[in-house]
């Protein structure tokens, strides 16, 4: 397994990072427990959860996931083998079950949200502490075509440096090590690490945004952000939910596929990315290797990545992907891809 530094500290994670936000839902607290030792066995030691999760999210699994962590922590011990991340909600209308509908980044909800995933995570401490969407109005969840909406808005935004401040305090007070942002664009990220500079606080370590063969937009202007200011990518939906495994083509429906079971995730199955991942798997097919390996490899492959975020719902699925980490794509294939990105460009922001 490779390691690479998380931002600029001194912490080293696996290039594969295991996401959770299936247990709970697609998974059994025993299949979650089971595939935490597999992983780590297989030297993954970087753990993704949310408070948010299992996803799809519901109000009757809210904060699921986060305890069965805890209990497998516990269970356990060896809290310092890990690098643990978990993550902040932001405001949502459909999540109105978080904090009451109004789970903005100011100092109550942060300081209640966090406390509430130390306490499930039966731990004193998070490694790396996400704001899992921004606060203010702008794009994320594959929203495309940037239109500029006018605050105030109820409840009101917090400014970045109040959120930051904030942050600031739970470091000091040993509650969290570094902080990372999700589902980020370039503005929002700069400004993060402006005020940090600017103001003495925290600097964000690290971004989690979706990145695949599926949905390359993060090259446009995040990567070179990435690049300069050492705020490496944690990739997100590497596989686009699967459809990059090409277990959907063709009309393909398995009974046990996410985007099977829970209509509402269609981001990743337009006809465009259907045509897009029929010419990715003939490409991994015609040089015999995986198509899902092949996908997981191209994004840990990418310079400005620190981890590949993977999640299973087999361990079968498991294995496959953990062995991604293996494997080095030749100039052969690396020119391939590039010629399907041409003629299909971002078919699934």
């Amino acid at each position: 397994m490779e390691y690479r530094k998380l931002g600029r500290t001194d912490v080293e994670v696996s290039v594969i990072c295991l996401g959770t936000m299936t247990w709970g839902e697609q998974n059994t607290e025993a299949e979650a427990h089971a595939q935490l030792n597999i992983a780590l066995s297989a030297g993954v030691n970087f753990i993704d959860t949310a408070e948010m999760y299992p996803v799809p999210p519901k109000a009757d699994t809210y904060t699921m996931t986060e305890q069965i962590i805890g209990r497998w922590l516990k269970a356990r011990g060896k809290r310092g083998d890990i690098v643990l991340a978990s993550k902040v909600a932001s405001r949502s209308d459909s999540m109105d079950y978080i904090r009451g509908g109004g789970a903005v980044l100011d100092r109550n909800n942060i300081e209640q949200a966090l406390h509430g995933s130390l306490e499930r995570l039966q731990t004193d401490y998070l490694d790396v502490y996400q704001l899992h969407w921004p606060d203010r109005l702008t794009n994320y969840f594959g929203e495309l075509g940037y239109v500029h909406r006018p605050e105030p808005v109820d409840p009101p935004v917090t400014p970045v440096e109040e959120t930051l401040q904030v942050l600031a305090d739970l470091v000091k007070a040993g509650k969290i090590r570094y902080v990372g942002l999700s589902n980020e664009t370039p503005w929002g990220t700069l400004e993060f690490i402006r005020l940090a500079e600017q103001c003495g606080l925290p600097r964000v370590v690290s971004v989690q945004n979706p990145y695949s063969l599926l949905n390359r937009s993060f090259e446009v202007g995040m990567a070179e952000v990435a690049h300069r200011e050492d705020c490496g990518l944690l990739a997100y939906s590497p596989l686009g939910f699967g459809v990059l495994s090409g277990k959907y083509i063709n009309g393909q429906r398995p009974t046990d596929g996410r985007i099977t079971l829970y209509e509402r995730f269609t981001r990743y199955s337009s006809p465009q990315a259907e045509a897009a991942t029929q010419a990715y798997v003939a490409l991994a097919r015609e040089y015999h290797i995986d198509p899902a390996q092949m996908a997981l490899a191209f994004v840990s492959s990418r310079p400005f990545v620190t981890s590949t975020i993977i999640g299973a719902t087999t361990m079968a699925q498991l294995q496959s992907n953990l062995a991604s980490a293996e494997l080095v794509l030749s100039e052969e294939i690396l020119t391939g891809i590039e010629g399907i990105q041409q003629q299909f460009s971002n078919p699934a922001p």
